[in-house]
């Protein structure tokens, strides 16, 4: 016998239905992001691991990851770690932040991202160290294909200073990413002194409230840190060092990871053995790392 069933039933079925794929197209787009090129940066070997799983020491070796991985050294990565379809989505362009003009490449759409990664480059960077596809064994042309293509907007700005005028101007852009989405979730990453801008921002009421975490690779640390709104707001920080890093000592960013861990802070420490200064941008896993923060 066959059941009929009532137009209301089939309404609500489909309601349902309909809620529950859009669920999933949303967890696509901005919580999980899938596998891209992983058999080429997501096979590091792991040598330690402890803490659950949030400390780990990952295998490095120069001849191995730069010399077996670019087709010169430091300058250009083996073509198959790039792929440069991502680049009919990227832009060069100048924002007008609260008074502020911010030069900025942009990757991926304008408005209505899914998410937003913002990165901040060190002492004598600017804009292009973040977009340059074949710099650092391809790992930033990763970045790019992960974020635009599941939906979302890369943005590397040219930080002039990274005293608070640099935070001030990475402020308004996470706010004018934020606004531009719809608020939806702001990731900010930074590299060595651009780590200054990042715990500047961790003091911004403003800015923690739009984002959803942050990583910090050969940075400087924070003593201060855990007074900060972004430690009360226990959004996800993710650690990446080099252990030989003869800038700022690895030793120093474990410390304060390890503070934060044993008070149950949501941390993540990744320490490349034998790596220098420059070795995290070069070897992040930024989709462990972003999907592990999404998940946060």
């Amino acid at each position: 016998m066959r059941m009929r069933m009532s137009t209301s039933h089939c309404t609500i079925i489909t309601a349902i239905a309909a809620f529950l794929l859009l669920g999933a197209a949303e967890g696509r787009a901005a919580d999980v992001l899938p596998p891209y090129k992983d058999e080429l940066f997501s096979t590091q070997k792991v040598l330690q691991s402890g803490d659950g799983g949030d400390f780990e020491i990952i295998d490095y070796d120069e001849m191995r990851d730069i010399n077996g991985r670019d087709q010169i050294p430091e300058k250009r990565a083996q073509q198959k770690y790039v792929s440069l379809g991502v680049k009919k989505n990227q832009t060069d362009e100048t924002l007008s932040l609260d008074g502020r003009r911010l030069d900025v490449t942009r990757v991926g759409r304008s408005t209505g991202a899914a998410f937003t990664v913002i990165f901040i480059h060190g002492r004598n960077g600017d804009r292009r160290l973040g977009a340059n596809d074949y710099t650092f064994g391809g790992n930033f042309n990763r970045l790019k294909n992960l974020t635009a293509g599941n939906g979302g907007v890369y943005y590397s700005p040219t930080v002039k200073t990274f005293d608070s005028d640099g935070v001030a101007a990475i402020a308004g852009l996470i706010r004018y990413s934020s606004e531009q989405s719809g608020g939806k979730p702001v990731i900010l990453a930074c590299a060595s002194m651009g780590s200054q801008v990042c715990w500047g921002v961790t003091r911004d009421p403003d800015s923690v409230k739009r984002l959803k975490g942050m990583i910090v690779t050969s940075g400087v640390t924070d003593p201060d840190f855990v007074k900060s709104p972004y430690y009360k707001a226990k959004l996800p920080l993710w650690f990446a060092h080099g252990s030989r890093d003869p800038v700022y000592a690895a030793a120093d960013q474990q410390a304060l990871y390890e503070k934060l861990h044993k008070a149950g802070y949501p941390t993540h420490f990744t320490l490349y053995q034998t790596g220098n200064h420059g070795t995290p941008i070069r070897m992040i896993d930024w989709r462990q790392t972003m999907n592990w923060i999404f998940a946060g």
